[in-house]
């Protein structure tokens, strides 16, 4: 397994985990996604391009999916916003760059909650 610290290419470094991924870019993406499939675990940025950050991006997803597991993933410092999708359900924050190991870790935990 890589230790690098980045966060291009989630969706393979998820799959080196034995787990299926799917990368959305964007939010609405995403939202779309989800209105016709399930996941177990999301990995949300906090900053999502166009319009929507990750707080308002989650918010719709419990609409759709009341009890999405959620890991959140940030470049900036731990925020309001990510205390608020905390209280809404989602788990753990880490900070980018990450490493495999901390993302497997996070992913771990949320899974067995």
């Amino acid at each position: 397994m890589s230790q690098k610290p980045t966060y291009e290419g989630l969706e393979q470094r998820i799959q080196e985990l034995k787990k299926e991924a799917f990368d959305c870019k964007r939010a609405e993406e995403a939202i779309g996604y989800l209105k016709t499939h399930s996941v177990d675990l999301i990995v949300l940025d906090m900053i999502m391009f166009p319009g929507r950050n990750g707080r308002e991006t989650y918010e719709r997803i419990i609409k759709i999916h009341p009890n999405q597991k959620a890991i959140i993933a940030s470049g900036f410092a731990e925020t309001e916003d990510v205390k608020a999708i905390q209280k809404l359900g989602a788990g753990k924050y880490i900070k980018k760059p990450f490493t495999l190991i901390t993302l497997a870790i996070a992913a771990k935990e949320e899974l067995i909650k």
